[in-house]
C-alpha cells in the first residue's frame, strides 16, 4: 500500500488528538461514515513538545476500525530518537509515520528504519526551521510527504500562522512533484482553500471538527472547501 492508495487527489485527516477520549471509537466511526479514511495520530514525548499525548495503546485500539474500510493512520511523530518509537507504532496498526527534521540528524537511517517495517514516511518542519533545510533533506532521503506545521506543534486548537501559505508555495516549488505537502495546525474553512491553491493536498483538521457537535458535517464541509471548482 502506498499513499496514492489511500489518499484521493484531496484528503481531510481527522486529528484523533482532538477527539473525546471518552467515546474515541464512536468518533472515528463517525466520521468513517462520513467518507474519512485517512486519520491523523500525534504522538508527543514531554520531550520535544511539552504534552506527553496519545501512545501505541491508543492507536492498537482504533487500528480494526480504520483499517477494516481500507483506511489508513498516518502517526506524526513529534519526539526526540522517533527511531525509537517506530516498532511500537508499526506493531500498532501505523500505516506511515512522519518525523521532524529538527530530531533527525540521521534521517536516512530513520527513514531505512520504517521502510523496513513497511511503513510510508513524511518529514514534518516547524514554522521557525527553514524550508529550504526542510526541502533538501526530504528530496535526498525520498520521503513520501512534507508536513508544513502552521502552528507550533504540541497543543490542538492554536491560531493558523498566516506565513504558512508562503512555506507551501516554497515548498511546491522545491519538492518533486510526486511529494504530498501536508498541512497540519489552525486549519479550517477559512483557509483551507488557500492551502489548497498553494499546493497543498492533506490536510490535517481537529478543533475544526471536533470543535463542532456534527463532526460529520464539519468533516464533510472542509472536504467541500478544499476541493477545486466547489
Amino acid at each position: 500500500m502506498s499513499w496514492s492508495d489511500w489518499a484521493r487527489g484531496i484528503e481531510v485527516e481527522p486529528s484523533l488528538y482532538a477527539a473525546d477520549f471518552s467515546r474515541l471509537g464512536e468518533e472515528v466511526e463517525g466520521l468513517i461514515g462520513a467518507g474519512a479514511r485517512v486519520f491523523h495520530f500525534d504522538v508527543g514525548d514531554g520531550h520535544f513538545i511539552p504534552p506527553i499525548t496519545m501512545g501505541p495503546i491508543v492507536l492498537q485500539r482504533v487500528t480494526p476500525l480504520v483499517h477494516a474500510v481500507g483506511g489508513a493512520l498516518d502517526c506524526h511523530l513529534m519526539v526526540e530518537s522517533p527511531e525509537r518509537h517506530i516498532g511500537q507504532f508499526s506493531d500498532a496498526g501505523a500505516d506511515s509515520v512522519t518525523v521532524h527534521v529538527e530530531t533527525c540528524p540521521d534521517l536516512q537511517g530513520v527513514v531505512a528504519l520504517a521502510r523496513d517495517r513497511g511503513l510510508k514516511v513524511g518529514l514534518a518542519l516547524n514554522p521557525d526551521t527553514s524550508v529550504e533545510l526542510a526541502a533538501a533533506a526530504a528530496v535526498e532521503a525520498e520521503v513520501d510527504l512534507v508536513l508544513c506545521m502552521s502552528v507550533h506543534p504540541g497543543y490542538s486548537g492554536q491560531k493558523f500562522i498566516p506565513d504558512a501559505f508562503e512555506r507551501v508555495r516554497a515548498l511546491r516549488e522545491l519538492l518533486p512533484e510526486s511529494m504530498r505537502i501536508q498541512v497540519d495546525g489552525g486549519v479550517g474553512l477559512e483557509n483551507i482553500a488557500e492551502l489548497r491553491e498553494a499546493g497543498a493536498t492533506l490536510f490535517i483538521a481537529g478543533a475544526s471538527i471536533f470543535g463542532h457537535k456534527d463532526r460529520a458535517a464539519a468533516y464533510r464541509d472542509l472536504v467541500e472547501r478544499a476541493t477545486p471548482g466547489t
